[in-house]
């Protein structure tokens, strides 16, 4: 039990005067008659009601006293409890160069992958998470958090043109390191997203795979993309986009090395369905034991006062207005 407000009790420094004054009052306020004698009234005795009337006065201070503790407002003590639980660092490194735009998932790549990857943040409660995005260069989207709903609002705002287009698998990577060095965890680890091979950047994939291994991350390689030909978009000479059939190409085999150096998996996603089950397999895979410590919130635990002055005052009234019923 704590209060919120002790100070308060210094209000009952105001049961001192009262006392005072009670005392005061009851020594001139004893009634007289002249009589010639008082023998008949010797062995009469003091009658209950004449302490019982004190009690009014208890009754009274003990309804104050409630008031006041009421004032400081009582609370059930905050406490910390110790749970057991499943957490990692995760940075999601997610492709976003024009070529996500394919439409042999539906809508597109890129949308799809946002939906799957959406799916995926909300069923990791425990886990500290971050985004990456990349093309022609990276950048950290969202830095590794355990509170997923500005992530969410982030996932679902990415578009292609946030970064020049190519396909910087490598800086992807290494930016994504350089989040996961803040992180605390014992497992720590990339899902990395792509839909095709690298072409530009400063830092080659493989280096960069060399990086996570020293560091003890893992990597998840995904490859998006249906086999044979897709739809991707291409800008018309009066600058509209159509769609057209080309040959996908993804480098699968940097793609695996990555992966296999790093102690984690390479796959192969042709649909949108074969995605969501590949996110929900590394949900499986990501998983290690953690100790979370949870706060319980602060509660006002009032009303066993407010009810004990309630029956002070209803006693009190009982009291006068029978047993102790004085006559005008």
């Amino acid at each position: 039990m704590q209060l919120a407000h002790p100070q308060y009790l210094w209000l009952f420094l105001v049961f001192i005067p009262l006392i005072v004054w009670y005392i005061f009052k009851q020594r001139n306020a004893k009634p007289s008659m002249a009589v010639s004698t008082i023998s008949p009234f010797a062995k009469t005795g003091t009658s209950y009601k004449s302490w019982l009337r004190h009690a009014l006065f208890i009754l009274r201070l003990g309804a104050i006293g409630c008031v006041i503790i009421i004032l400081a407002r009582p609370q059930i003590k905050d406490n910390w409890r110790t749970t057991s639980t499943e957490g990692t660092d995760i940075m999601l490194a997610m492709d976003i160069s024009t070529s996500m735009l394919a439409r042999d998932f539906k809508p597109d790549r890129l949308e799809a992958a946002k939906d799957v990857a959406q799916q995926f943040v909300s069923a990791r409660d425990n886990d500290n998470i971050g985004i990456v995005i990349f093309a022609g260069e990276s950048l950290t989207g969202i830095p590794m958090t355990v509170d997923h709903a500005p992530l969410q609002n982030y996932i679902a705002g990415i578009q292609t043109e946030m970064v020049t287009d190519g396909t910087a698998i490598g800086d992807g990577i290494a930016t994504s390191l350089n989040r996961l060095k803040e992180g605390k965890a014992k497992s720590r680890s990339i899902i990395l997203l792509t839909d095709g091979s690298n072409n530009t950047g400063v830092v080659s994939p493989m280096t960069a795979a060399e990086i996570a291994k020293e560091m003890g991350v893992k990597i998840y390689t995904i490859g998006i993309g249906t086999n044979g030909n897709a739809p991707f978009p291409t800008i018309d000479m009066f600058g509209r986009v159509t769609y057209s059939p080309q040959p996908v190409v993804i480098d699968e085999s940097t793609l695996k090395q990555i992966a296999q150096t790093t102690g984690g998996q390479y796959f192969r996603a042709t649909n949108k369905k074969v995605l969501q089950e590949i996110f929900s397999e590394i949900d499986q895979l990501e998983k290690t034991q953690m100790d979370v410590r949870h706060f319980s919130h602060t509660e006002d635990n009032y009303m066993t006062w407010a009810w004990l002055a309630f029956a002070f005052v209803c006693i009190d009234l009982l009291l006068r207005y029978t047993i102790l019923r004085t006559i005008p």
